[in-house]
């Protein structure tokens, strides 16, 4: 039965490196005609977005939907470009969404830590320390609170636990030292660990799988709301204080997790769901894949590679969605995988799939997919598509925004 939420892939797969020449050379560097088509389709794209910004909602200050992503995007492409004015239009939009904090949520994408965070690292390279020191210490305020769990307080990564963790790890990422000290992400990572061990128990699930997180009354799979976003964070080296509990309580999770896998290589957006319908990084094998590198990469057990490289099929076939070019549910985001297999595998043929997803969002607008509810912000919209086309330019160090470690 053909997909109801994608489009057919149109793109012949790869077969050797000269289906991919015009692209990349034998070392994965992109060519210098791909690499001008992929910098001109963001001066491009950029030009859009910025009109098209003019009628977005001014006091929405979240990365996920608001003015913190486009921040974001101007940060990365500063990164890149070298180009002040980049560094100048993110001052701006961030700090547009200090103005509006939630007051309510406490995480990188959906709330106030996300601004908070992204304008420390725009005053840090704007060699500005006082205010940058100024941010950091308003977001280190909100620790106490999310290692207690107030207010109940989910784990996942769009409004939990997690994605408080994922600013902390941000600013270590940009500031290129230990800004925040170990012991905070330990404290969160252990409160994580303990809350999953408690519902796990009190689900009397515990001899399927240790660990157990639930949002809004459902225990969900895909990276983020779910299971496979948590354990990916969990296994990264250093987070928890006593590495033997990633081996006894991380791994049978995961474990778990590989045990929900549908016979086509994709995941359930839920535990019990029977429906093999997602295939985005919200939900599915495109951010579940994250996981199961990471477990390869800290377990050394080939079944998980293997699980992994098994994804990457699913979204091959069924990863050009309807939804559109977005990062969460869309091309895009979906793009990511490819060069997620393409860093730990060398594999060719996944840096040129790639490539053929990025020809896809270059032609942005022509498949006759759906317009998201914010088109222009960074996860649902253009401004994830461009930054994805940035990162793409440097594939060996590109990381899907605010969730890659």
């Amino acid at each position: 039965m053909p997909d109801q939420r994608a489009l057919k892939n149109p793109y012949p797969d790869y077969n050797g490196p000269e289906s991919a020449q015009y692209m990349f050379d034998s070392q994965g560097k992109l060519t210098a005609a791909f690499a001008s088509r992929v910098s001109d389709k963001i001066s491009e794209l950029l030009a859009l977005m910025e009109h098209g910004l003019k009628k977005a909602d001014p006091r929405d200050c979240t990365g996920y939907t608001g003015w913190t992503g486009i921040a974001m995007l101007y940060l990365h492409l500063h990164a890149i470009y070298g180009e002040p004015s980049y560094l100048q239009r993110a001052l701006e939009h961030v700090s547009r969404s200090l103005n509006s904090l939630t007051q309510r949520w406490v995480t990188f994408l959906c709330g106030d830590a996300g601004p908070l965070a992204v304008a420390a690292v725009v005053y840090h390279r704007m060699h500005r320390v006082q205010e940058a020191e100024e941010c950091i210490s308003r977001l280190l305020q909100l620790h106490k609170s999310v290692v207690k769990g107030s207010g109940s307080l989910p784990d996942e990564l769009l409004y939990g636990r997690v994605g408080y963790l994922s600013a902390l790890i941000f600013l270590n990422q940009q500031f290129q030292q230990e800004k925040i000290p170990a012991q905070y992400i330990q404290q969160i990572c252990d409160a994580v660990l303990v809350s999953g061990q408690t519902l796990a128990q009190r689900m009397r699930v515990e001899e399927q799988t240790p660990l157990m997180y639930e949002w809004y009354q459902e225990q969900y799979v895909g990276a983020a709301h779910g299971l496979s976003g948590i354990y990916y964070f969990l296994m990264q080296p250093g987070f928890v204080s006593d590495e033997g509990r990633v081996l006894s309580l991380v791994k049978p999770s995961i474990d778990y997790v590989c045990r929900l896998r549908f016979p086509s290589g994709n995941y359930p957006p839920c535990v019990g769901d029977a429906r093999d319908l997602l295939v985005h990084w919200c939900h599915g094998s495109p951010g579940v894949i994250y996981m199961l590198l990471q477990a390869y990469r800290v377990f050394g057990v080939q079944q998980y590679l293997e699980d992994a490289v098994h994804c990457g099929e699913v979204i091959w076939q069924r990863g050009l969605l309807k939804k559109g070019y977005g990062l969460c549910h869309g091309a895009a985001g979906n793009a990511y995988a490819f060069l997620a297999l393409h860093k730990v595998t060398r594999d060719p043929r996944h840096l040129y799939r790639a490539c053929m997803f990025a020809d896809w969002c270059m032609n942005y607008g022509k498949h006759g997919c759906r317009t998201p509810d914010t088109p222009f912000s960074l996860f649902e919209g253009m401004a994830g598509t461009i930054y994805f086309l940035a990162d793409l330019l440097q594939p060996m160090a590109a990381k899907f925004p605010a969730f890659e470690v």
